[in-house]
């Protein structure tokens, strides 16, 4: 992706990229967040407040007197939860409110952020407590979207300019647009839909199989309608599963209408 411009910010999202670190090595070089911050362009004044962002608990519970994100993180989500929404609001000036929301709770679930975080390769400078690091913590989603809300977090403190937090913000969003756009309807509710108009009753989901290390969990879902298996899926959640089922049924009965 190009670089964007953000006032006196340059921000240059880079593609995704492997990280070769086995998740039972604890070695891992941190990156300082002096680098992290010239390298993203960022220009934080204080680098205090950007370390913290990068500070998981469990490093902060080894070292004593070291705050951790977890209250920067709560101010990150509240921020991006209007940056989105207003971003969607223009972005989609058609849309109605319904889905609108869907689009809204698409950008700032977890998977995603954890995904805006790859794109940054925030996870090189996470602070970790020696299991969470021996562990493979930094390519956990659920620590690297908590950790990309903690970033705006610190950054909405830095800045004070909520339009500087915009500008960031929006080479992400715009990145999801048209994966977004293919995943408005949700599976799940268009295959409830049917299943009822057809009085099949509601669909039932059910994990029949899990593999992969703790960190890169994948699962194996069904999806049974009226005492029959109609749909199976995997994803990297239970609710990607999920999901993943739902589109294989609706798929199989599209097929045989």
């Amino acid at each position: 992706m190009n670089a964007s411009l953000c006032g006196g910010m340059s921000l240059a999202l880079p593609e995704f990229r492997e990280v070769p670190v086995t998740p039972n090595n604890p070695k891992r070089d941190v990156e300082p967040a002096s680098s992290l911050n010239e390298r993203l362009g960022l220009s934080f004044s204080s680098l205090s407040l950007l370390t913290r962002a990068l500070t998981h608990r469990s490093y902060a519970n080894e070292h004593g007197e070291v705050e951790d994100n977890e209250r920067l993180e709560f101010l990150g989500d509240a921020v991006l939860d209007f940056i989105v929404g207003e971003w969607a609001y223009h972005r989609f000036p058609e849309m109605p409110e319904g889905d609108l929301t869907k689009v809204r709770s698409s950008l700032v679930r977890n998977e995603r952020l954890a995904d805006f975080a790859r794109k940054l390769d925030i996870a090189s400078a996470l602070r970790l407590g020696r299991g969470e690091k021996s562990s493979g913590g930094h390519l956990k989603d659920n620590l690297l979207g908590s950790t990309f809300e903690a970033l705006i977090g610190a950054l909405y403190l830095d800045k004070r300019d909520l339009e500087e937090v915009k500008r960031f913000i929006k080479p992400f969003l715009e990145w999801t647009y048209t994966s977004i756009l293919d995943e408005l309807h949700d599976p799940k509710s268009d295959l409830q839909e049917m299943t009822q108009s057809l009085k099949l009753g509601t669909p039932h989901y059910h994990v029949i199989g899990t593999s992969g290390p703790d960190h890169a969990r994948i699962f194996e879902v069904e999806v049974e309608i009226a005492g029959e298996i109609k749909g199976r899926g995997t994803g990297s959640s239970k609710s990607n599963a999920e999901r993943a089922a739902a589109k294989d049924a609706l798929e199989r009965f599209n097929l045989n209408l």
